[in-house]
C-alpha cells in the first residue's frame, strides 16, 4: 500500500505543471460513501441541479483575479498557522458541507475535553459499532484504548471511532457535538455549527473553509493533535486474532508533499471531495482548505506551493540582542541591559513585516543585586492585533549591591514603591 501511494503521488507531482490533470485517490471516505436516502438528496439541492432525471453540479465559479484558476474547489484558503494571515481564498466563507474534516474538530475537543488519559478504556456501543460510511471495523462490546480510537478516527476516518470518543467523552453524540460547536466558535469560527462528531451528511452540519483553517490552526497549538495528525501509520493492539490492526493514514501529501503534517481528508455526495491539508517549513506552518474539490490533491498541492511562495521565515530577534535596559535600586551599577534569551523567526507574508508590533514587558526598576542571565522581562509580538509569539528577557550582567547608607536607602524606597505598583 505505501509502495502504491508513494507512486501516486510521484506521478502527480509530475502532472502538476501541465494543465491535464487525472482521477484523484480516493480516501477512506470516498471508498464507503454514506448510502443518501430520497430526502437526503432533497437537502442537497443546494449543490446539485435535477436536470433530465440526473444530478450535475454547477461550474465552480472562479472569480476574477483569481490567482489559482487551476483549483478546482467551490471554496478553498490557505493561512499561515500563527497569525491567521490568509495567503490566498476563493469564497472562503461560504457555508459548504465539512463531510469528515469534521473530525479535526473532534480530535481538538476530545484532547481538551477529556479528563482521564489517553489510555482510558473505551466500551464500544451498538450505536458505535452500526455507524455507516468508513469505519475502523469496531464490535460492540469491544474495549479500546482511547488513543487507539482518536488515530482510527483521524488515520482511516472511523466514523465508528469517532462516535465512540464521543460518546466516551461526552456521553451522548449530541452532547459531544454542542461542545464542539461552542469550541469552534470561542476559536473565532462563528459560521460552522456541529451536529455530530464523525460529518455524515445533516444540513445543519455546516462549516467554511476559512473557520476550518481556523480551527486545523488552532488545533496546531496542541502537540497531541500534532502528532496525531501527522502520523503515517499505526498499530492498535487486538485481544483476538490477528491481534493487531495496521492502520496507514490515508491523506497522500504525508507520503509525497515535503514537510506535510497533517491533516484530514473527508467525502460526502453532499459535501463533495475534501480535505485539510498542511505543511512545515523552515518554521512556518500552513494549513489549505479544499472544499468540494474534483481533484483535491492537485488543489492542495497547488495551494501550499502558492502559500510559500508568498510568504518567509525572518528572524526579528537575535539570541543575546539588546532590547531595553532597567534602572538598579541601591546597586554598584544604576542600569542593567536586558537582553534576548533566544532568537525569534517568525513568518513574514508578501516580504511586509510592518504588521508586527513589539511590547517590551518589565519592571522599571530592579533590586540589587542583580545576577547575569536573571529573567527580568519579555518582549511580546502582536501580528494585526493578536499575540503571537514572546521572548524572555535576561539581564546582561552582575550587577552587585552598592555597600553605602545611599545603597540602603534606594534598596529600602525600592521595597516601599514595589508595594504600590
Amino acid at each position: 500500500m505505501r509502495g502504491k501511494k508513494v507512486l501516486l503521488g510521484v506521478v502527480v507531482l509530475l502532472v502538476l505543471g501541465v494543465s491535464t490533470v487525472f482521477a484523484e485517490w480516493e480516501d477512506v471516505d470516498e471508498m464507503n460513501p454514506p448510502v443518501q436516502t430520497e430526502a437526503d438528496q432533497t437537502q442537497t439541492g443546494d449543490k446539485k441541479q435535477q436536470q433530465g432525471g440526473e444530478a450535475e453540479d454547477p461550474p465552480v465559479y472562479i472569480p476574477p483575479g483569481d490567482a489559482l484558476p487551476q483549483v478546482t474547489a467551490r471554496s478553498a484558503v490557505v493561512i499561515d498557522a500563527l497569525t491567521g494571515e490568509v495567503l490566498y481564498q476563493r469564497m472562503m466563507d461560504e457555508r459548504r458541507y465539512p463531510a469528515s474534516t469534521t473530525k479535526i474538530m473532534s480530535l481538538i475537543t476530545a484532547l481538551e475535553t477529556n479528563r482521564g488519559s489517553l489510555d482510558d478504556a473505551v466500551r464500544i456501543s451498538g450505536t458505535a459499532a452500526d455507524m455507516e460510511g468508513s469505519t475502523m471495523w469496531l464490535e460492540r462490546g469491544e474495549r479500546y484504548r482511547l488513543e487507539d480510537l482518536l488515530y482510527g478516527m483521524m488515520l482511516v476516518s472511523g466514523n465508528d471511532a469517532a462516535t465512540a470518543v464521543a460518546e466516551h467523552v461526552a456521553g451522548s453524540v449530541q452532547a459531544f457535538a454542542k461542545r464542539m460547536t461552542e469550541k469552534a466558535n470561542e476559536i473565532g469560527a462563528k459560521n460552522t455549527r456541529f451536529t455530530n462528531s464523525c460529518g455524515l451528511h445533516d444540513p445543519l452540519h455546516y462549516t467554511t473553509a476559512h473557520d476550518l483553517a481556523l480551527i486545523t490552526a488552532y488545533g496546531y497549538k496542541n502537540s497531541t493533535f500534532r502528532k496525531i495528525v501527522s502520523t503515517k501509520e499505526w498499530r492498535v493492539p487486538l485481544m483476538k486474532p490477528p491481534f493487531t490492526r495496521e492502520l496507514e493514514n490515508e491523506n497522500m501529501l504525508l507520503w509525497i508533499y515535503p514537510g506535510a503534517n497533517g491533516v484530514k481528508t473527508g467525502y460526502t455526495d453532499a459535501a463533495g471531495r475534501c480535505v485539510v491539508t498542511a505543511a512545515e517549513r523552515d518554521g512556518v506552518q500552513l494549513i489549505a482548505v479544499v472544499l468540494d474539490g474534483a481533484y483535491m490533491w492537485n488543489d492542495s498541492i497547488a495551494m501550499l506551493d502558492y502559500g510559500f511562495r508568498h510568504i518567509e521565515s525572518r528572524e526579528l530577534v537575535k539570541k543575546g540582542e539588546k532590547m531595553a535596559t532597567v534602572a538598579v535600586a541601591g546597586g554598584e551599577e544604576q542600569k542593567v541591559a536586558l537582553v534576548a534569551e533566544k532568537e525569534l523567526r517568525l513568518p513574514v507574508p508578501n516580504g511586509d513585516a510592518s504588521a508586527y508590533r513589539r511590547e517590551i514587558k518589565a519592571p522599571r526598576s530592579v533590586e540589587a543585586p542583580v545576577r547575569r542571565g536573571e529573567k527580568i522581562g519579555e518582549a511580546v509580538y502582536y501580528y494585526k492585533g493578536q499575540k503571537v509569539a514572546s521572548v524572555p528577557l535576561k539581564a546582561e550582567s552582575h550587577v552587585g549591591r552598592e555597600n553605602s547608607f545611599l545603597g540602603g536607602l534606594a534598596r529600602f524606597w525600592y521595597r516601599i514603591t514595589s508595594l504600590f505598583t
